[in-house]
């Protein structure tokens, strides 16, 4: 099933239904992907202060209305318990499932924001002449934590995660000229080079997602990423905490473009 010219509401009509439940890289190009966290409302208020002292990995695109699933913003008449291909719902910062669907537990009280992906500045590396490498592998791109403290926001704190794409020095200098247009999506890199600098210790053992090859003549550029939500979640450990599966996003009706700054 070839998604990458699809439409941002038929990928979520299939989500809906069932029929992919797979990771959304390259899917829907062209088109806004975000990072789903779901949660109860009394946490609200302290992960929205969250996201907005850590715009890097968290940088909000939509809220909704405490007790609705619909991100009336970025894709009006949209599920947010239905529209994501695979869930992860953590109990007290354990992993206590992954679902396709929330229905049965979302409840009437439940806020639901999404988080700027870094899926969306891809296209424009693609069309850069860039390479990406976990679309040409098919797989998930990789991500880390790193020792980077986010800053802290009533009950939230914890570790900044990472995603890596390979790149030689010269596509690196020119990858952040490309993705500082995107803060909304995470902006320029973070980090280049030594993964230990950041606390990464084993390259080839990413936390979530895959490993994608390195070559000779290329160091790891790393991005801030949206599942930082979820290493928070296992340091603080709050009753209830749903995500997006890694890699598995929501597919918005903005445009790339609209997220340039």
């Amino acid at each position: 099933m070839d998604l990458r010219h699809a439409t941002a509401a038929e990928v979520r009509r299939l989500t809906r239904q069932g029929q992919w439940t797979e990771p959304t890289a390259g899917l829907a190009m062209g088109h806004v992907q975000a990072n789903l966290v779901a949660l109860p409302r009394d946490l609200a208020f302290d992960f929205l202060l969250f996201c907005q002292r850590n715009p890097k990995p968290c940088p909000l695109l939509d809220v909704t209305e405490s007790g609705s699933a619909e991100p009336r913003l970025v894709a009006a008449g949209a599920d947010l318990r239905t529209d994501v291909p695979r869930y992860r719902v953590y109990r007290g910062g354990e992993l206590a499932g992954e679902p396709v669907d929330i229905q049965e537990i979302w409840r009437p009280d439940w806020v639901g924001f999404l988080l700027g992906c870094s899926f969306t500045f891809e296209n424009a590396l693609l069309e850069a002449g860039l390479p990406v490498r976990h679309i040409e592998a098919g797989c998930n791109v990789p991500m880390y934590r790193t020792n980077i403290e986010c800053v802290p926001a009533g009950v939230f704190h914890g570790p900044m995660v990472v995603s890596m794409r390979p790149m030689t020095t010269a596509q690196a200098i020119r990858a952040v000229q490309v993705t500082s247009r995107f803060p909304r999506a995470h902006g320029a890199p973070i980090h280049i080079g030594n993964p230990a600098a950041i606390g990464i210790k084993q390259l080839d053992r990413p936390d979530f997602g895959d490993m994608v090859e390195i070559r000779p003549g290329e160091v790891p550029v790393f991005w801030a990423c949206g599942v930082t939500p979820q290493a928070v979640a296992m340091q603080v450990r709050p009753p209830v905490l749903v995500t997006h599966k890694p890699g598995c996003m929501f597919v918005t009706d903005l445009r790339d473009t609209d997220l340039e700054g």
